[in-house]
């Protein structure tokens, strides 16, 4: 088999046991069953986090992993999550909005690439930068799980990053002529970043008009369809100024974990953020 061929294969494959397992993981478990779950994906992305930052030794990634495990453990304690299994508004509100304001942070950093890694390049900056990525997107994903069809919220966030980067390949395919981030990405346009988000806003009518909340869904899937982008290319920069192409190779065809849910770390903090200051309900 040409090795193109084997490639495409090894990527189908992945993505359909990914698939199963995202499918499985949200209708066949309890919400702190899928809490647990999530947490094992935060782990084993900050274990590839752990490259990404600099550390080379396998002794030190897996105490990055470790120290990420506890910091999960400790925002499930300080929201309730481990007391009640449910999630303290306050609290939730309050990390979910630093998550948010982080990712301010992180566009103005991606924007001032090269010249940028002089304010984040140094190792253990990196490694503060993983929690800041992780962790409320840990606490987000579980917060929209514990919501009213909180699965069907879950998949709708993952149809938002699908719609953005689908919109994006075949807009930026077609019209791409002025580069996003040339230095981070050089792929990507700004023909394709406009593809993408009317792909997304398309699913938000849809969503909007067809299951209930009319154009306040608007507000909510847009910031989200636009921080998806930005997780990419977070990852995309740091992966650049470490010098390689993927996070690990954990899955075949796809790279590593980071490499497929880059985009949600971001997404899903906006997303929840807005789901519980609106009170949105699907």
């Amino acid at each position: 088999m040409p090795w193109g061929n084997r490639v495409l294969k090894q990527r189908i494959i992945t993505a359909i046991v990914l698939a199963a397992l995202l499918l499985g993981a949200l209708f066949s478990l309890s919400a702190q069953g899928f809490a647990l779950a999530i947490a094992l994906v935060v782990v084993i992305a900050s274990w590839e986090w752990a490259n990404l930052a600099g550390f080379t030794a396998q002794w030190q990634r897996l105490l990055y992993a470790g120290i990420m495990a506890l910091a999960v453990a400790a925002s499930a304690g300080l929201t309730g999550f481990i007391e009640t299994g449910q999630l303290h508004q306050d609290n939730t509100r309050t990390i979910l909005l630093a998550g948010c304001t982080w990712w301010a942070v992180a566009l103005l950093w991606v924007q001032g690439y090269p010249a940028s890694s002089v304010l984040w390049g140094h190792l253990l900056l990196k490694a503060l930068m993983g929690f800041l990525v992780l962790v409320p997107a840990w606490l987000a994903m579980v917060y929209l799980r514990a919501q009213n069809y909180g699965e069907w919220l879950i998949l709708l966030v993952v149809l938002i990053v699908a719609a953005a980067d689908i919109g994006a390949y075949f807009s930026g395919k077609a019209f791409g002529r002025h580069k996003l981030a040339p230095d981070v990405s050089p792929g990507k346009s700004w023909e394709g970043f406009w593809g993408g988000f009317a792909s997304c806003l398309l699913l938000a009518l849809i969503v909007g008009y067809g299951f209930g909340g009319g154009w306040i869904t608007l507000l909510l899937i847009a910031p989200a369809a636009l921080a998806s982008v930005l997780g990419d290319l977070l990852e995309s920069m740091v992966k650049r100024q470490r010098g390689i192409k993927d996070s690990s190779q954990l899955l075949p065809g796809h790279g590593g974990v980071l490499d497929r849910v880059d985009s949600i770390t971001a997404a899903a903090p906006f997303f929840a953020l807005a789901v519980l200051l609106s009170g949105w309900k699907f």
